[in-house]
């Protein structure tokens, strides 16, 4: 508690809190514009932290790293493009809610989400980091491959009414993308047609900028084509409204945000496991816990339960890294590049011999979700309405340009610019299929952990898969995957069955 109270008053200081402000209002500046991240904004960073001191340079990341995920939001709901990875489900209730002339409501309730997921995930950091990093290490290659087909069963409870065969298509299409590249297992390209890019698989933000960016840009052009042609005029600026939120939305939510705050803290501090997962947890639980609600048309839950979820992960992500010199995720690798960099080994030396710069980035997360707050919900509104009055060719050319730009800027390679372009062709012939985008990024996502995780536990075990009973946390994973699966399944059965017995007395009149 000493050091904790010595980072408040530290982090007090104008200049050190001056820079915590600039890191959240580049990060929400950043997380709005499709085709950037935190992860490349970080990268950039980096490099220049070299000559800062130390309690100037980590408050500007943590201040990026915690608002680049709320920031993704706000182009999620407004134009279908997730600012950031961490906002791809957010667009499933967020655009519709914004076609319903919620736009406002649906920035304050991903505002709101963001800060109580960012808050919790702070808190957790602050105070159960040792605990929890070292149930994380327990984690081996049997849970992880158990962890990833828990995962791939949340394709079953997000199936609406006659979606299941579309959303297993798209989810094996996803699993044969996951396959391109290195096999885990003999170490042998495969399906890479002899191109040296595609050898670490096909690159992932690149994929996500095409997949909803271009394939937007697509869209809208189609759209503007279509008008022009039927000489429709053009529609108004929809009101964005107030996004402050009532009590009893707020109250509504509570339980929302409570439950992903939870996924997104447990999956947080899993090694490897990631932002994307989280997020697709929460709207899957989102889902079974709210049966009366037809998601994807508008439902706040919807935009609750992955906003709470994303933020949730943030801190959390530092668990692992901070304790024991392990990245939960790949933008808090970029924190370990960041404290070598300064000379810092990440670990439990870390608390011991630099208490005071240690407990300063625990200290920032939490500071930094209570600034995102209010700057969130002013920024929000802004930069919203200035999206809005942008004429839809204009902003075409924007958005094209800078998920271009974001493409080439991953791994400064053209190659990165053709795989957003194809993406954004194959998002454009799912739109038309009515195929779900969402199980075919959980799939790319989960498919190289779920191969990996399978190839070493068999080695482990020598061929026998009795490894994936016989292990507890692997048990109960697999036994989840099971109950999952089997629940919407066994519903449908019942329900056909209840059908048929109401319309037999009928017949037989």
């Amino acid at each position: 508690m000493e050091h904790l109270l010595d980072a408040f008053l530290h982090l007090a200081q104008p200049v050190v809190l001056a820079s915590m402000v600039a890191g959240v209002v580049l990060g929400l500046v950043v997380g709005a514009i499709p085709g950037l991240n935190d992860s490349i904004t970080l990268a950039v960073l980096i490099p220049i932290t070299f000559s800062v001191a130390p309690d100037i340079a980590f408050p500007v990341l943590v201040g990026v790293y915690c608002a680049a995920c709320y920031g993704g939001s706000i182009p999620a709901i407004l134009l279908k493009i997730p600012g950031t990875a961490s906002s791809v489900v957010t667009t499933l209730d967020g655009y519709p809610m914004a076609q319903q002339g919620k736009a406002g409501q649906a920035l304050g309730i991903s505002t709101y989400s963001s800060v109580f997921g960012g808050l919790s995930s702070s808190l957790v950091l602050m105070f159960f980091a040792p605990l929890l990093a070292h149930y994380a290490l327990r984690f081996g290659p049997p849970e992880y491959f158990a962890l990833a087909i828990l995962g791939m069963s949340t394709v079953v409870g997000m199936c609406g009414e006659g979606q299941m065969l579309k959303s297993l298509i798209s989810c094996v299409i996803g699993l044969l993308i996951a396959t391109i590249g290195f096999s885990p297992q003999t170490g042998y390209p495969r399906f890479t047609f002899d191109i040296a890019y595609l050898y670490e698989g096909v690159p992932f933000i690149p994929l996500l900028i095409g997949l909803f960016g271009v394939t937007s840009v697509l869209e809208l052009a189609e759209t503007v084509t279509r008008e022009r042609m039927q000489r429709i005029a053009p529609g108004e600026i929809p009101a964005i409204g107030s996004p402050l939120l009532s009590r009893k939305l707020m109250k509504r939510l509570l339980p929302t945000w409570i439950k992903s705050s939870a996924i997104g803290n447990i999956i947080g501090i899993l090694p490897g496991a990631g932002m994307i997962m989280a997020i697709y947890f929460a709207y899957d639980q989102a889902v079974r816990s709210n049966r009366d609600k037809k998601f994807g048309t508008g439902v706040p839950e919807g935009v609750a339960a992955p906003e709470a979820a994303n933020n949730a992960v943030v801190a959390s992500s530092m668990v692992p890294l901070l304790s024991l010199g392990i990245p939960g995720n790949s933008t808090s690798a970029l924190f370990l590049g960041a404290l070598m960099i300064q000379g810092l080994r990440p670990g439990p030396s870390l608390f011991a011999d630099t208490p005071d710069i240690a407990y300063l980035i625990v200290v920032a997360f939490f500071v930094g979700n209570v600034i995102m707050g209010p700057l969130g919900l002013l920024l929000g509104r802004v930069m919203s309405r200035l999206v809005f009055k942008l004429p839809r060719e204009l902003s075409g050319g924007i958005i094209t340009l800078l998920c271009l730009t974001g493409s080439f800027a991953v791994g400064s390679s053209a190659f990165d610019v053709g795989v957003a372009i194809a993406f954004g062709v194959l998002g454009f012939v799912f739109n038309k299929l009515r195929l779900p985008h969402s199980p075919l990024i959980l799939a790319i996502v989960l498919g190289s952990m779920m191969e990996r995780g399978l190839y070493q536990s068999l080695v482990l075990s020598k061929g026998s898969f009795l490894i994936f009973v016989e292990r507890p946390i692997c048990l109960v994973l697999v036994l989840g995957t099971v109950f999952f699966t089997l629940t919407p399944i066994i519903k449908r059965v019942f329900r056909s069955k209840a059908r048929k017995g109401a319309l037999q007395p009928r017949s037989s009149e």
